[in-house]
């Protein structure tokens, strides 16, 4: 999960398939579960998504939508402005 971990902790912007998104991406102190929330600018798109990290390796869990969706948002999304939180 390396793309995901790429991503910047906290609130960001970024720009995904040419839309733009405010973005979240929390991570627990332990580090054993991440979670992403995106939500298109001036759209209705959102992508949403929870990450555990197990023994067995990690395990996306997608909120309401195809692992494909979240993944494919991961990998390409590009940040363009991060706020610390």
């Amino acid at each position: 999960m390396s793309a995901w971990d790429a991503l910047p902790l906290g609130n960001f912007d970024g720009v995904y398939e040419g839309q733009r998104y405010g973005v979240t991406r929390t991570e627990r102190a332990d580090g054993r579960q991440a979670w992403l929330w995106a939500e298109a600018l001036g759209g209705t798109d959102r992508i949403s998504g929870n990450l555990y990290r197990l023994k067995s390796g990690a395990q996306l869990k997608p909120c309401e939508m195809s692992d494909e969706k979240v993944m494919s948002f991961v990998v390409k999304v590009k940040p363009i402005s991060a706020s610390k939180s």
